[in-house]
């Protein structure tokens, strides 16, 4: 699994930047205890900054709830198996 971003060492890359979509990601608040689990259907990035993602465009995988989330909320990156 990737550290959460308040974990990482600071020459690391922020978590978000190597998500997909078709990944399983852990999504909530770093500093709290407020998390979900949910797989990502689409990435979303902005005119100014093609290259890097802004919003991520996901399904809970407990509820089913279809979300939209802020990049910085993407904690961890689930391993597929």
């Amino acid at each position: 699994m990737v550290a959460p971003t308040a974990c990482r060492p600071a020459g690391l890359p922020p978590v978000f930047l190597s998500v997909t979509a078709g990944m399983t990601v852990i999504c909530g608040d770093p500093d709290g205890d407020d998390w979900w689990m949910a797989d990502v259907l689409h990435v979303s990035c902005t005119a100014r900054e093609p290259e890097v993602p802004s919003l991520f465009h996901v399904v809970d995988v407990d509820s089913g709830t279809l979300r939209w989330v802020c990049a910085d909320l993407v904690t961890h990156i689930v391993p597929g198996g």
